[in-house]
């Protein structure tokens, strides 16, 4: 299983731009880094407020493909071993659950990769002091689909969690606030493109036939942050420059 280096632009609820790197067609990104719960914070709905960011002309604004929540299974058994055991039997378990409970699972901090009864005992388990004992952290998604708030996602994964049984000492909680991940934003560059081209050529009329608008960076890679709670903007980082046709 690939690994990848965690951490965007800014994390929070509201992210930067997205970092570059290349994407093979069918990645799915999540668009926020995992900002972990304040476990003083007892009240689910202060976890979903996010202040919309301003819409930009040039950024086409959809709502993302999945709701995306941490959760971590962690057992304090005192034998390494014997915790290690529990957390992969307890982890195997919510896996077999996933589907019927309309979750999907998965793994990583940018690029997510499904988590599978194949590739579970890949997960790196280790020591988490904060939770004392051992411990290991996926995925658990949601998909967006018309009637799925973010409300409605984060109760169908609290029902998930609830529904895993335990094995021995592990147990299975949230661990990450609510984010959002899109599948393979590079099918919206046309679509981006054509939101440049329509707000150049009005920018350009406003001048004159006399002169055009050049762009460059049409050439980069699409960026997105979050714009709501189920929300995001995606944009390549263009930039426009209005000069004479001569």
């Amino acid at each position: 299983m690939r690994s990848f280096l965690t951490g965007l632009a800014a994390l929070g609820i509201l992210a930067g731009a997205a970092p570059a790197f290349a994407q093979d067609g069918s990645e799915e990104i999540v668009v926020t880094g995992m900002r972990r719960l304040n476990p003083d914070d007892d009240d689910d709905s202060a976890r979903e407020k996010v202040v919309p960011l301003p819409a930009a002309v040039q950024m086409l604004r959809r709502t993302a493909d999945f709701a995306v929540q941490q959760v971590i299974v962690v057992s304090d058994t005192i034998d390494e071993d014997d915790a290690n055991a529990e957390v992969y039997a307890m982890t195997r378990k919510a896996i077999e659950l996933a589907a019927g409970a309309g979750v999907q699972l998965a793994t990583g901090e940018i690029v997510v990769e499904p988590l599978t009864a194949a590739n579970y005992k890949e997960l790196a388990i280790g020591e988490d002091d904060e939770e004392n004992g051992q411990a290991v952290k996926f995925l658990v998604k949601v998909p967006l689909a018309p009637g799925i708030d973010a409300k409605t996602a984060l109760a169908r994964i609290d029902k998930f969690i609830k529904a895993v049984p335990a094995v021995g000492r592990a147990e299975i909680k949230a661990y990450s606030e609510l984010t959002l991940s899109v599948v393979n934003p590079e099918q919206y560059r046309g679509a981006i493109i054509d939101l440049i081209a329509k707000d150049t050529g009005e920018t350009s009329a406003r001048f004159g036939t006399g002169y055009g608008v050049e762009v460059t960076g049409l050439d980069r890679p699409v960026q997105w942050k979050r714009a709501s709670l189920t929300e995001v903007q995606l944009f390549l980082p263009a930039a426009s420059t209005v000069r004479p046709r001569d």
